[in-house]
């Protein structure tokens, strides 16, 4: 039995979706919204439907624009693969690659950006008003794909600036209950912006080579980022939420080379727990603008240097004194996390100090406890393979000389603090007499 409900792109009488699936999509949702108008019929009465895209290239030319709820946009793989590294061998080795663009299921996002915000550039635009919010909207198992990067005035390679104006998702007001689980989203400069999110799940996505990968925005409540493979480029954000409650990000994969892994902004009683943290510059985890009773916990934070040649001596702006994890907010538990710090004592900045790993900025009653820092002094190293590079650096453990620390760093706009086993005397640096601590007993003593 086939449904009236039930869609597919590719046999759809408006449009040709290989040339514009945007305005197949739209003539779509317009013929769902035409059918389902009554609201309440036999307690039902708008289902909502399903759109199937097969794998293959669909060119979007026109902003597909969802505003119904219950409509879930599907296809048949994420289709990810490294557009950067394509884009940093010589064109002359092209011929010999087997694949040069993303697969699966994938839309080339091809709008024209106008400079006009990032609402414009975005491939999908989910806008809604009044009651109910709009709800149950999910995207699954496709690819974006925003083709190509743009000059920025630096001098980097175009196709390294992060910079193009598009967007992947947009979703623009209240919203429950979406869902973007198992996409591919590469080579946007935003790859999901969501405002004012409640029990928004985004899980087990890719989504790198991107400027910023997930941005929750306004507010919200209630949302997890789980179980997904990310990485931004320096000026965004891997994962940044800013006035959300009840956040859980646990369990993803961040990548290196974005200004932050876990950026939030005003978040309260939220989770960070159980993440592999990878960056290249100071500022991986920032608790900033008050955000408190946060529980940052089993976290694995590995801080070194980027070792791939066309990305070598790029930063976030960030210096060594700045902390891997910051914070300025009150009451949060930062507990049993690992951090590596390896690199060379000679890239140190400020010359001459010595790197923080915890910093405590503003705000009081934060429990620091049961942290481990491993910090090894290394000669860094690059090389014209990002592949290889990464991997050579990643299992270097060889290392035969320490570097001094500063496990904890209290300001002193913060106080009544606990520091419990997180560092010797000599490696944590805090007024005694404001707060409480207990020092790592040192081998030997």
């Amino acid at each position: 039995m086939t449904s009236a409900n039930h869609y597919d792109v590719t046999t759809w009488p408006v449009g040709d979706p290989t040339e514009d699936i945007g305005e197949v999509i739209n003539a779509i949702i317009a013929d769902i919204k035409a059918r389902q108008t009554v609201t309440d019929e036999d307690e039902g009465g708008r289902p909502g439907a399903v759109i199937y895209i097969p794998p293959g290239d669909y060119r979007l030319r026109t902003q597909v624009v969802i505003d119904i709820s219950f409509l879930r946009i599907e296809g048949s793989g994420h289709g990810f693969t490294s557009s950067s590294i394509r884009f940093n061998v010589p064109e002359d080795e092209w011929v010999d690659l087997h694949e040069l663009w993303p697969g699966g299921s994938r839309i080339l996002v091809d709008l024209p950006v106008d400079g006009e915000g990032e609402p414009t550039g975005a491939a999908f635009y989910i806008e809604r008003r009044g009651s109910p919010r709009i709800s149950s909207v999910e995207f699954l198992s496709f690819c974006i794909d925003g083709l190509h990067f743009n000059p920025d005035g630096s001098e980097l390679h175009p196709e390294n600036t992060y910079v193009n104006g598009k967007t992947g998702i947009y979703v623009a007001n209240a919203n429950d209950s979406f869902r973007i689980n198992g996409m591919g989203f590469i080579y946007l400069e935003h790859a999901l912006t969501v405002y004012n999110a409640d029990a928004l799940s985004v899980h087990d996505n890719f989504i790198a080579e991107c400027g910023s990968c997930i941005e929750l925005r306004g507010w919200g409540q209630a949302s997890k980022i789980t179980d997904n493979l990310i990485g931004a480029g320096f000026k965004g954000h891997s994962i940044y939420a800013e006035n959300h409650g009840g956040l859980l990000i646990t369990a993803n994969n961040v990548f290196p080379r974005g200004a932050s892994s876990v950026h939030l902004n005003g978040v309260t009683r939220s989770s960070v727990t159980n993440n592999r943290l990878h960056s290249f510059y100071p500022g991986m985890v920032v608790l900033a603008a008050n955000s408190s009773e946060n529980l940052v916990a089993s976290n694995h934070f590995l801080r070194d240097h980027e070792p791939w040649t066309p990305f070598v001596g790029v930063d976030n702006g960030l210096d060594d004194l700045y902390g891997l994890l910051c914070v300025s907010g009150s009451n949060n538990s930062v507990i049993g996390n690992h951090f590596s710090e390896v690199i060379d004592s000679q890239s140190i900045r400020p010359i001459g100090t010595t790197p923080v790993i915890i910093r405590l900025m503003a705000g009081g009653g934060n429990y620091i406890s049961s942290n481990h820092v491993v910090a090894m002094d290394v000669h860094a190293k690059s090389s014209d393979s990002a592949f290889s590079a990464q991997v050579d650096a990643l299992l270097t453990t060889e290392a035969s000389d320490g570097l001094a620390i500063t496990a904890v760093m209290v300001d002193s706009e913060s106080a009544r603090n606990t520091i419990l086993d997180s560092g010797s005397d000599a490696q944590v640096s805090a007024d005694r007499a404001a707060n409480a601590f207990r020092a790592t007993p040192a081998i030997g003593f």
